[in-house]
């Protein structure tokens, strides 16, 4: 039987159990991942994770088009930011793009320090595809949310619930981890009416002062993406082909 792990925030993440071989999944549903899965969905050939701005300058000197932002600023020399609205299919389509964002780019970064077999990306728009994904692959799963600079998001762990569900009703997994119980009895709450739970969150509110709330609605919808995106040699591909 396969184990699940959550980690709810960055700053537990030293405190991981699970330390080789097993297949981590990163979160950040606003809005990294959800952007990453709607980039890949759309037909971009690769997204390359980059932790700092320093690192996506070079890549723009080089040619490549540079999305993403820090604290809900796009930086100025990017194409475009880091709402999964603006990862359309004109502008991503058989592209290689650079992403630099506060959290979920660097939390993707962060996951390789576990020693996974694999790390792939999650969201509420692949759900399902990355669940059933997970249960074929016979490995034991850490769920790592990215959270807000280091603290916990709610959006992050009520798709970690999400997930932890869907695993554990393959028969395939099952739960001995405290942060995945929280986790599961968080989506239990939300899960009949998401987006109105979702109002609880502080991002929701932080992106609303911004003016970058016409994404929620995107972002909470279930199931829109059918793609798994996995980091393949510093290089985000969809592994279902």
């Amino acid at each position: 039987m396969n184990k699940i792990e959550t980690i709810l925030t960055p700053a537990l993440y030293p405190f991981r159990t699970m330390n080789s071989g097993h297949i981590s999944v990163v979160v950040d549903i606003l809005r990294a991942t959800t952007s990453i899965c709607t980039a890949i969905n759309n037909g971009a050939k690769a997204l390359i994770p980059v932790k700092t701005i320093e690192e996506a300058k070079q890549y723009k000197d080089k040619g490549f088009l540079v999305a993403g932002e820090r604290i809900e600023e796009t930086f100025s020399f990017a194409d475009w930011g880091n709402s999964a609205l603006e990862f359309t299919k004109e502008r991503v389509c058989g592209n290689e793009i650079v992403h630099s964002t506060t959290n979920g780019t660097v939390a993707i970064i962060t996951a390789q320090e576990s020693k996974p077999s694999n790390i792939v990306i999650g969201a509420f728009s692949n759900l399902t595809a990355l669940a059933n994904y997970l249960s074929e692959q016979g490995k034991d799963v850490q769920i790592f949310c990215s959270g807000w600079k280091g603290t916990l998001s709610l959006e992050d762990t009520a798709f970690a619930g999400a997930l932890a569900e869907k695993l554990l009703e393959s028969g395939k997994f099952e739960n001995k981890n405290d942060s995945t119980h929280t986790a599961l009895a968080v989506w239990k709450q939300a899960k009949d009416g998401l987006q109105a739970y979702m109002e609880n969150a502080s991002h929701i509110h932080r992106l609303r002062k911004h003016k970058m709330d016409d994404v929620f609605d995107y972002t909470f919808k279930l199931d829109t993406c059918n793609v798994v995106p996995i980091l393949e040699q510093n290089k985000i591909v969809n592994v279902i082909q």
